[in-house]
């Protein structure tokens, strides 16, 4: 009972402490926004899928990059709670690291999820077909593919001593995981080298990416998937559990 309190605490702590920042809620408006109308109406690529526009294409991408990005960042809320002592508290309460890791975890997971839905509803805005039976389809799918993710960034903060050390590792990760993802262009056909499409196959944004379009833009995509929406989910699901094992042990080693 200690042991589901203590995380729910922390989940509940995570959660408040997003949706108090509303700075942080109104600017991530911004970033889809730009890629959405001005480099998705701007850019006019030759897609080899009949049938879909840029715009279409791009739109479960940038899901993907919002989720990837918040995802992220979140792992700064350790350094913050390390610098300010509550860290501290929390490490030496009667609850099990592995439990604390998963309260902070999931609760982000809950945050970076909060900030996808809001590029769902500006997608709306923008005259994108989506109905409610494809959100209530995407809010599990966007939440397991947070978990692996804000793994990362929770390890990572875990080992580093500052802030800058923080953004400069965590930029260094984002960046080739979003463009190596087919996120905004094709990783598929004739003209990409080999050794490109490799590396995006060992991607797991890659598969993400794939699921979060299978469910948004349903048959269109069907012909051009990477893999069926089960096996996206099955090796999403893979990377989440080898994250979340890894990070229990980062925290369990942390002072």
């Amino acid at each position: 009972m200690t042991e589901l309190r203590g995380f729910y605490t922390l989940w509940l702590r995570e959660v408040k402490r997003y949706l108090r920042d509303r700075v942080r809620i109104v600017s991530s408006f911004v970033t889809p926004l730009l890629w959405l109308v001005i480099f998705g109406t701007g850019v006019r690529l030759s897609l080899p899928y009949p049938g879909l526009n840029y715009q279409q294409y791009i739109f479960p991408g940038i899901i993907g990059q919002t989720l990837l990005f918040t995802s992220m960042f979140m792992g700064i809320s350790v350094l913050w709670d390390r610098e300010f002592g509550f860290m501290k508290e929390i490490l030496v309460a009667p609850i099990s690291r592995t439990w604390v890791f998963l309260g902070k975890m999931i609760g982000d997971s809950t945050d970076a999820v909060i900030q996808g839905i809001i590029v769902f509803v500006l997608g709306l805005l923008l005259g994108i077909k989506l109905n409610i039976f494809t959100f209530l389809e995407l809010l599990p799918i966007m939440l397991l593919v947070t978990f692996g993710l804000v793994s990362i960034g929770l390890t990572l903060a875990s080992f580093m001593g500052s802030l800058e050390g923080f953004g400069t590792i965590q930029s260094f990760i984002n960046l080739p995981l979003f463009f190596l993802s087919g996120a905004l262009f094709p990783l598929r056909g004739a003209s990409i080298p080999n050794w490109l499409q490799i590396a995006s196959r060992l991607n797991p944004l890659t598969y993400a990416v794939d699921a979060l379009r299978n469910v948004i833009l349903g048959g269109a995509w069907t012909p051009f998937q990477i893999q069926p929406l089960w096996m996206d989910l099955g090796i999403v699901g893979l990377f989440d559990l080898i994250m979340i094992i890894i990070g229990t042990w980062a925290f369990t080693r942390m002072k």
